[in-house]
């Protein structure tokens, strides 16, 4: 198998990529280059004595080269006529990065993979449970109505004239490099760990009680490498997720179990955080992670026969809680959303007091 990658060093992209290459598949990489050197020893340049595939990189940023700039680095390393097995965008967000990838991968790729996202899916929900049939519209989040609109021009065009793609929506899928919660600043979530570790409250939208699923990238990565070449899923449409229902209150339970610290935990509505700023949560919890959603997988189990996601929330956080605190470089302070989650909570106190007051 010849697979190319669009970015393929992310969140959950990375583990796709040394998925590939332990199957002993030939990956192309096409990105800038600068996190690659993270894989030290996954990713290898030949294939070994293990059998892993060969890895390719063609150093590119797609957003910035030429289309025929970037069309001569692929039929370089492709040779003419050649053809990639399959080709995955990580990276596309919005209609144009897609239809640059029909222009510039429609002959080249037998099967195209978009990753969408689950928070394309209707909101508010007419039904908790989703599946792929579930309709698509987002009125709250720009990026998931960019995502739909994708989705409606690589339809259009498998339609049309057979394009081949596969439509992926992810929902919240974690890595090892950052603790998956649903308020946090703009540097990520360690800002809310280390409020943890040092004995303070921490804000959980609504009463913590709406259902979530939080999904390893080590299980995103052997489903979606399920659906790489193959026939049955062209022209579907596939969400990848555990099928474990948690609550908010126990994703953040998990996680102070996993520090070894009692959660101090303040419930405050979505609502309220979305419209006192500065922080936009109107996307993010309005248009995703207030909604409580339980998804059905069946499809995935019938195109990836086998597949089973098998690592539990609590104990894929605590590996990524233990790799956090090893590794420096993850801890990114944040003190702006620190004193703002000291101003929320202390104004909620002080309304309490007030209203309690009140004869």
């Amino acid at each position: 198998m010849k697979v190319l990658f669009i970015g393929g060093t992310g969140t959950i992209s990375a583990a796709i990529s040394r998925r590939v290459l332990e199957l002993g598949w030939d990956l192309y990489l096409l990105n800038r280059g600068n996190r690659n050197g993270n894989f030290s020893g996954g990713l290898r340049d030949e294939k070994d004595a293990h059998g892993r595939g060969n890895l390719v990189e063609i150093t590119c940023d797609i957003n910035a080269e030429s289309e025929a700039e970037t069309a001569s680095k692929l039929s370089g390393v492709l040779g003419e006529g050649g053809q990639f097995d399959a080709a995955a965008d990580f990276i596309a967000f919005a209609p144009p990065q897609v239809e640059r990838d029909y222009r510039l991968l429609g002959g080249i790729a037998k099967q195209y993979l978009f990753i969408s996202s689950a928070s394309a899916y209707q909101k508010p929900l007419s039904s908790c449970f989703v599946t792929e049939s579930t309709p698509l519209a987002n009125p709250y989040w720009e990026y998931s109505r960019n995502k739909i609109a994708c989705e409606d021009f690589l339809v259009a065009k498998y339609r049309e004239s057979g394009f081949p793609v596969t439509i992926v929506r992810p929902s919240h899928t974690y890595d090892e490099r950052s603790v998956p919660l649903g308020v946090h600043g703009k540097k990520g979530s360690w800002q809310v760990i280390k409020r943890m570790l040092d004995g303070k409250p921490v804000i959980i939208h609504g009463d913590g009680e709406s259902l979530w699923t939080m999904t390893a990238n080590s299980d995103f990565a052997a489903a979606f490498t399920g659906l790489l070449g193959n026939m049955h899923a062209i022209g579907e449409a596939v969400q990848i997720t555990s099928e474990e229902t948690v609550t908010w209150n126990q994703v953040y339970a998990a996680v102070a179990r996993a520090l070894g610290v009692p959660l101090r935990a303040v419930h405050i509505s979505s609502e309220f955080l979305s419209a006192i700023g500065p922080y936009d949560f109107t996307g993010g919890l309005i248009g995703d992670k207030a909604n409580s959603v339980v998804f059905d997988n069946a499809k995935l189990r019938r195109l990836v026969p086998g597949f089973t996601a098998s690592v539990r929330f609590d104990q894929g956080v605590r590996k990524t809680v233990n790799y956090i605190l090893a590794h420096r470089e993850c801890q990114i302070e944040d003190p702006e959303f620190d004193a703002w989650c000291d101003r929320v909570i202390a104004a909620r106190e002080k309304a309490l007091e007030e209203l309690r007051a009140r004869p």
